[in-house]
């Protein structure tokens, strides 16, 4: 049983916080619709519809280069209360056909359907079947992919959207990533991918031709790794658990911030979200972080090691001005400000300092 190739899917709700908006106002079916935060107070797009998507509109992108792009949009504020309310319907679906569920966030998640079928062909009715109680049980539309890994799984979830189910065969895995460019690969972000370009690599079937010793001189370690996922090789798990790193808090202001007192008031709230984030989660953080951006986009982060980890946001705050102090240059202005907590455990007895 255990040479069978596994059966892996991948799942990824379409264009998840606009269609949510749509279901729950059927009027704004068919319309352009921006899902963020307001174009006069530096919002992004958190999610486009996908007849915004049309005009080139695209998440993650400041909402006022999205209202250029797309000027009879209709925007809309997040409501992450509800999206979480989709998303534990649609998991819920998931974990009836798989034990084994890993959700990466709130609208994907990996299934290993291995264990639940008696041949890998089943796995893809069955994630045929997924597809169809998504769409008819809650209402949304997701792309599937199906492989015998999570690298090939997640890359083929994205070839056919939205709604489209793109199956990867035992065999087939090499074959299918070849044309792709190297970005599709995981940890092959623009510098990786800009230093392969020099050596005349652009695609993944390129790359799965360099041998994996001239990747590791190259790369270290990570070329190793990438030379295995070029020949569509990945044996990692579906991980049922994923621990929490770090517990953190951002606001980008509506207009620069070169005011000392300003800044303060700022770092305090943050600090107070972040402390009850980490009292939600039953945890302490060990190491608290900021992170700075100016009016030019420089962005500078910096950490601190606390003596005893806390969840206190009167520590928090204190460890999180002292950093500001030491990082901000005074009287520049300041466009983005965040407090992070780190190296988390369970909280320990410990005494206030304040």
């Amino acid at each position: 049983m255990s040479d069978r190739p596994r059966a892996i899917v991948h799942l990824d709700l379409d264009a998840f916080f606009a269609a949510v908006e749509v279901l729950d106002n059927p009027d704004l079916a068919g319309k352009p619709v921006l899902v963020g935060g307001r174009p006069e107070e530096r919002g992004v797009v958190a999610a486009a519809s996908y007849p915004a998507r049309a005009f080139g509109a695209r998440s993650a992108m400041p909402m006022h280069q999205a209202l250029k792009l797309c000027p009879d949009a209709i925007v809309l504020p997040p409501r992450h209360g509800r999206y979480r309310e989709y998303s534990r319907r649609v998991m819920a679906i998931l974990h009836q056909a798989s034990p084994l569920v890993e959700q990466m966030s709130i609208d994907e998640a990996y299934l290993d359907l291995t264990d639940q079928i008696a041949a890998w062909d089943a796995g893809v009715e069955l994630a045929r079947r997924l597809q169809a109680r998504v769409r008819e049980e809650v209402g949304l539309s997701a792309s599937l992919g199906v492989a015998t890994n999570k690298l090939v799984a997640k890359v083929a979830s994205d070839r056919d959207k939205p709604g489209g189910l793109t199956v990867v065969r035992p065999g087939e895995e090499a074959a299918f990533l070849s044309p792709l460019p190297v970005r599709v690969l995981w940890g092959v972000g623009p510098v990786t991918a800009g230093k392969l370009a020099e050596m005349g690599v652009t695609t993944v079937g390129e790359l799965a031709k360099m041998s994996e010793e001239e990747l590791r001189v190259r790369f270290g370690r990570h070329g190793a790794a990438m030379a295995r996922q070029a020949r569509g090789m990945d044996d990692r798990p579906v991980v049922t658990e994923h621990e929490t790193k770090s517990v953190s808090q951002e606001r980008t202001f509506t207009h620069d911030i070169a005011d000392a007192e300003a800044l303060k008031r700022q770092v305090w709230q943050l600090s107070q979200g972040v402390s009850r984030r980490l009292k939600k989660a039953g945890l302490a953080a060990g190491t608290v972080a900021i992170k700075l951006r100016y009016a030019n986009f420089c962005t500078l982060t910096r950490q601190t090691t606390l003596m005893v980890p806390t969840d206190d946001e009167r520590e928090i705050y204190r460890a999180a001005l002292a950093l500001l102090r030491r990082a901000w240059e005074p009287r520049r202005p300041v466009r983005l400000l965040g407090v992070a907590g780190r190296h988390l455990s369970p909280p320990q007895g410990q005494l206030s300092l304040w």
